[in-house]
């Protein structure tokens, strides 16, 4: 029982693989029958369109989708790096490939970060989790690369080795024990063109017809399959088996039922049986084609029939057809009631992104119990700046009190992590936050440091144990990040646009930014401000500028006298340009400052003389 279930599993598991994609598999058949030489429509410049969707196209979109359910987009996109090696390596198309490369990318780095989460020094998550990425990605392309393509295309050898050995004593139905499996495995091309069709042509030669066109382009055996769960089946694999039908027989497009088959494998029995059978009846009654029949669909099946041999290729593929379905039939039959069902396979996908994204209405009304509050997000447009420091703040207050295994993170609307449970945004990006992330509970501030967020948190988690491992860390500055000479004092008061682009200026002077970069803070301070509480401004770009910062760079501006923010005073105002996170130990000290130093500390910051005073308070480890 236990082997059956976990058979019934890994096939609905490949299935969901390939059926998201399935539109993807029906633009490439379309091309392929329509425009390749022996097409319905041959062009020469059309038919190149095709070779890129088998070769490239679908066999990244079967990786992504595999290392997606594995571990959500970033999953994702591991498998599809993955898979692009597998690609690069193999003359074949690699569909197969992408199913091993795929789902491993998304696991790896679903181990990855759960062994790194909790021991990631604070403000340096975003620079983890990139090059964390990069060079596991880049380490599973070469290993699919070096590894795991040969020893895909070294079984595909083996198979076309089998079939040609079984052709060698004459054992000619026997070649469909290889050839129908290796066809749901995506090796269907590949056995077509590379074994089948060279036989077949020394034989037209020789004969003026060949049986062997006919072994892998035969549509009964899967039409046979979506006959019976047109007839048998439930739910979706019954409404879409007619539509499936019609494209695989009449369209040649036999990637459209392998699916079908992958997600009850016992099916491969019934695929071994028409196939048999088909070749048995051609070779009895003497059939066969004068040349490949490509697409393979009935009409060119027909179309390449020689005379006299109609009566036997039709023969072919209708007692393929009806034993294909009459084996089927039973297995389909047998599992009514189970999931083994295609509409069970979508559900299941649709359950792992639901896990992901969830339903909108339904989420808003969950409340995080304070005992699974394990994941908190601050996000903002950039994710850089306001949430950076929000985030900081926040996880020194938990871990003050003792509460070490809540994970406190920031990023930039678009990319708030799947698993987040508590989101934490500024007013004016509701709508853009519910939307990234429905499954969570969102908190709405004006302000990312001074909020009643961590009252309302310490309320949920009272009587909750603080106890596990540190999540935090020693907050390390860049060298170079902040200079001395970047530091200015004593300042005049001014209109805060100025002083803004005062400081954009000094970061494009400093090799920072580009020139654009300015005009982008200008932007987002007229968006969102970017006075953040307590005497102190973090003006920064706008997310549409984050390409016109060449690397993280930080000045400070001091006003003794202060300078107008709307309704605040700004006597710090801190420009900031974050390239990967090399910023965020700056922006972590800054919200310490705002939490834990009293009014006369801070009123020293504003009016020091020093300059060192502030660099040591922005660069010293703060912890």
């Amino acid at each position: 029982m236990e082997a059956k279930e976990t058979m019934q599993k890994f096939g609905r598991f490949l299935s969901a693989m390939v059926m998201p994609n399935i539109g993807a598999f029906i633009a490439w058949g379309l091309l392929t029958a329509l425009f390749i030489p022996t097409g319905w429509m041959p062009n020469e410049v059309l038919a190149q369109a095709g070779a890129p969707m088998a070769k490239w196209l679908i066999p990244l979109l079967i990786g992504f989708t595999g290392g997606e359910m594995i571990y959500g987009h970033r999953g994702g996109v591991l498998g599809t790096i993955a898979t692009a090696g597998i690609i690069a390596g193999a003359d074949i198309p690699m569909f197969l490939g992408a199913m091993i490369m795929g789902p491993l990318g998304g696991w790896l780095i679903k181990k990855f970060d759960g062994l790194i989460e909790d021991h990631i020094p604070s403000g340096f998550e975003m620079l983890v989790n990139n090059f964390s990425a990069g060079i596991i990605g880049a380490l599973l392309a070469l290993l699919a690369f070096t590894a795991v393509g040969p020893v895909v295309i070294a079984g595909n050898n083996v198979l076309r080795s089998g079939v040609e050995a079984v052709v060698a004593v004459g054992l000619l139905p026997l070649a469909s024990v290889i050839i129908e499996p290796a066809k749901i495995l995506f090796l269907n091309n590949a056995l077509n063109h590379g074994v089948l069709t060279p036989l077949g042509i020394q034989q037209a030669e020789e004969m003026g017809k060949s049986i062997f066109f006919l072994l892998e382009a035969n549509p009964g055996p899967g039409f046979g399959i979506l006959l019976a769960y047109w007839l048998f089946g439930k739910g979706m694999s019954k409404s879409s088996a007619p539509g499936a039908a019609i494209i695989h027989v009449l369209g040649g497009i036999h990637e459209i039922y392998f699916p079908y088959v992958l997600m009850k494998p016992s099916l491969l029995l019934a695929v071994i049986a028409g196939g048999m059978s088909g070749v048995f009846t051609v070779s009895l009654l003497g059939g066969g084609l004068i040349a490949p029949s490509s697409p393979g669909s009935i009409i060119a099946v027909l179309a390449m029939t020689p005379k006299g041999a109609f009566f036997a290729n039709i023969a072919d593929f209708l007692v393929s057809t009806v034993v294909s379905c009459a084996v089927a039939s039973i297995f389909v039959k047998a599992s009514a009631k189970d999931e083994d069902s295609l509409e069970d396979a979508q559900a299941e996908m649709s359950a792992k992104k639901a896990a992901s994204k969830g339903q909108l209405a339904a989420r808003k009304e969950k409340q995080v119990a304070g005992a699974d509050i394990r994941t908190i997000v601050y996000a903002c447009d950039a994710g850089m700046g306001s949430s950076a420091l929000g985030a900081a703040a926040l996880r020194k207050k938990l871990r003050r009190d003792g509460y070490k295994n809540i994970s406190v993170t920031n990023c930039a609307i678009g990319n708030i992590p799947s698993d987040a449970q508590i989101v934490v945004s500024h007013e004016k990006l509701q709508e853009r936050a519910i939307e990234d992330s429905p499954q969570a509970e969102h908190f709405f501030v004006k302000d990312f440091v001074q909020n009643d967020v961590y009252a309302v948190i310490a309320a949920r988690l009272s009587g909750v144990a603080a106890t596990g491992e540190d999540v935090g860390g020693v907050q390390r500055v860049g060298e170079g990040v902040l200079r001395k000479e970047n530091i200015r004092l004593g300042l005049a008061s001014e209109d805060r646009f100025d002083a803004i682009r005062r400081a954009g200026r000094l970061l494009a002077d400093g090799g920072y930014v580009s020139e654009a970069y300015i005009e982008g803070m200008i932007a987002r301070e007229k968006d969102i401000t970017t006075y953040i509480g307590r005497g102190i401004a973090i003006p920064h770009g706008e997310n549409a500028v984050k390409a016109a910062v060449k690397k993280s760079g930080l000045v400070v501006l001091q006003y003794p006298e202060g300078i107008s923010f709307g309704e605040d005073t700004a006597h710090l105002v801190v420009g900031i340009a974050g390239k990967d996170s090399d910023h965020l130990a700056i922006l972590a000290n800054i919200a310490t400052a705002l939490d834990e130093y009293d009014d006369e500390q801070l009123r020293e910051l504003y009016t020091t003389k020093d300059a060192e005073v502030l660099y040591k308070l922005f660069t010293s480890v703060n912890d």
